[in-house]
Order: structure tokens, then sequence, then C-alpha cells
């Protein structure tokens, strides 16, 4: 018997072995589901998920109570109701055309952010079940919606924040900053516009989230950059991202939307009305130090020369004409014209910039 016992334990002892060195040697292979595929799905589910919920309360401050319609219930449902335009955006991204569902509450008065600026704002995240995996608890927080900064933000912010505007601001004696008319919505994202495959604490993979958001402020940002053999060094031209959007076909009366196609993974068919390149050098203008490809950096084409009929205290010629700033009394700031065109006009709209003709390389 004890021999028995002992060949028994070694035979055990063998299989172990041959099932460790079998878990060793074979490697985990995760597959990612195809884009397209995934986005039938999440369509889906956000559209079923607008046809099975309703808006139960908006608050005099724009937070919002969405909650599912109960079996033979009677409210109206998201997609069904009126009170608040259930709007929609065609988005292209990683030969996916989606259809990107958000809820306005209140556009908001002030400015709308380019998708490259820096935003504040509050905000609160769900799955489509309900549950709660992220919140800014009412308080505003700072983003940079330009998807290839160091803390990037997922692609569906960048997209849908645009449509947007930005409110007003008091600042009480004690320093407490209130804000009023600002933006407010909610934004139902499939997940190729969000986490996708990468599961985050309370996200599953391939999962659809609902944002709920009020745009308080917004920076705008000046992206373009220096290219030297494989090094690539920050060197603004002066003119803010937005401005930069030249193509205005599509997108937002041609403020709000700018891209990297050099990106091939996100957009490697992109649509025409995403180009703005306007020397075809495959550096869209945002980037780009010499927008026409002329050799004349921007910043030497707008640079001021030395007996411009012009106030303000820049060198460099803004965009288009400032106003004095009321705040500062003792300085005047307004420039009465923006960057020039060729030939000298500084004020007709729609004119082609210097900076964007490879004509005329210079002011002086």
């Amino acid at each position: 018997m004890n021999k028995f016992k002992f060949y028994f334990i070694l035979l055990l002892a063998g299989i172990a072995m041959v099932s460790c060195n079998k878990s060793d040697d074979e490697e985990t292979t995760v597959v990612v589901r195809d884009y397209k595929e995934q986005y039938k799905a999440d369509k889906d589910s956000i559209e079923n998920y607008l046809k099975k919920n309703y808006i139960k309360e908006v608050t005099a401050n724009y937070d919002i109570v969405i909650e599912k319609i109960p079996a033979g219930g009677t409210q109206t449902s998201i997609w069904d109701q009126k009170d608040y335009p259930l709007e929609s955006r065609e988005v292209y991204n990683r030969d996916v055309n989606y259809t990107v569902y958000y809820l306005t509450l209140r556009k908001g008065t002030g400015e709308a952010p380019c998708n490259t600026d820096r935003i504040y704002a509050s905000y609160t995240g769900n799955l489509l079940n309900g549950t709660v995996f992220d919140t800014s608890y009412g308080y505003g927080t700072s983003f940079e919606l330009f998807v290839y900064s160091d803390n990037p933000v997922i692609d569906g912010w960048s997209e849908i924040f645009p449509k947007f505007r930005t409110g007003t601001s008091t600042t009480s004696a004690d320093g407490v900053i209130t804000y009023d008319n600002y933006g407010a919505g909610v934004m139902f994202l499939p997940s190729g516009l969000a986490y996708y495959s990468n599961p985050k604490e309370k996200i599953p993979s391939y999962s659809c989230l609902v944002f709920s958001f009020k745009l308080f402020g917004l920076l705008r940002l000046d992206h373009d950059i220096k290219i030297n053999g494989t090094a690539v060094t920050s060197d603004p031209d002066g003119i803010p991202d937005y401005f930069e959007d030249v193509n205005k076909e599509g997108n937002n009366n041609g403020i709000g939307y700018v891209y990297d196609l050099r990106d091939k993974v996100r957009y490697p068919n992109p649509p025409a009305w995403m180009i703005d390149d306007t020397d075809g050098d495959g550096i869209a203008d945002f980037l780009d130090v010499d927008d026409d490809g002329d050799g004349y950096t921007t910043r030497f084409e707008t640079t001021k020369p030395t007996d411009a009929p012009i106030t303000g205290i820049s060198k460099y010629y803004p965009f288009d004409p400032i106003l004095d700033n009321p705040s500062t009394p003792n300085v005047d700031e307004s420039e009465i014209w923006g960057i020039p065109a060729f030939g000298g006009d500084y004020t007709s709209p729609g004119r082609l910039r210097i900076h964007v003709d490879k004509n005329h390389h210079s002011v002086k």
C-alpha cells in the first residue's frame, strides 16, 4: 500500500508539472473587436436607451435626472420628448461613420470651443445601466480637448463640447466665481469614441457612456509645431487653432473642428471637410508654422512693420480687429486692423490673409 501511495503521489506531481509548463508556455491572445461591427451593437444599445428612458427632472441649475420608464409607464422617452432637443453629430473616426446623439439642455451664450481648446467644465459619467463611474460633483475642472495632449480626453468629448457655448461669470468680493448662461447638455457616446476595449475602474470593455455636463469657460490654444528630423517641438505661430479651421464645410460654421490627419489609425480615409491644409504638405494649418508653404513662417508674415499705421501693444497683427479692454483704462489694446491680405487690405471679410497666400511673403 505504501508503494502504491508513493507512485500515485509521483504521478500527481508529474501531472502538476506538465500543467504548470503548459500554462507558462501558452500566451493569452486578446482579440479586439472590429470597430464597425461594435458600432452597430453600440448604436442599437444607445437608441434603445433613449427610447426606454425618460427625463425625470432638469433643475434650475441644469442638473438632469434620467430614469427608466417602468412597465406600463406613460412617461415620454428621451427619444420622443420635445422639451430639450435631441440632436446628433456625424463623426468620422477609425474608418467608422458615427452618429453621436446629444441632448441640449441649454446652448450657452458665450463662445464655442474648438476641439483642441482647453475648457473648464463639470461632468458626471454613467453607464447605460445607470452606474455612475465618475463625477466632478458639480465643480468645474480644466480639460484640454486635444486628443494628443499629455492628459488626453476621450474622442467623444472633443466632438461634442464644441456644439455648446460658455456663459458669463461674476466674482464676488471674497473671490468666489459664479457662472451663468453656460451651455449644458448630455452626450451619449458609443464605445469607439470612449474607452473601447480598454476597461477602466467601473467601466467594462466596450461600454457606451453617458455624460451630463456644463461648459463654464474656455482657453484658446495654439498647437503649431516645429519638425526637425524626428524631433517635434511646440512652436505657436500666434494664430489660435480655431482660426485655422479654413475648410468651413460641415463643421460648426468653420469654427470648432481641426484634425491631425497624419494619424492614419484614427483617420484612414477622412472626408474632404476634415482637411484644413492650405499648402497640401500633410500637416494641418493648426500645426503648421508655414501654412502656405512659401518658406516664410506665419510669425514672420504677421509681424507689423515699424511704420504700421496701427495702434495696440503687440508687435504682431491679430487675426481680426480687437477692441480696447475696458478693464484696463490706462492701456489701449485696440487693434483696428487684423492680419492684412495681399495688397494691404486689412478689413474685408473672407479675404485671403498673407500667411495663407504663397504669392506674398511679408508685410514689409
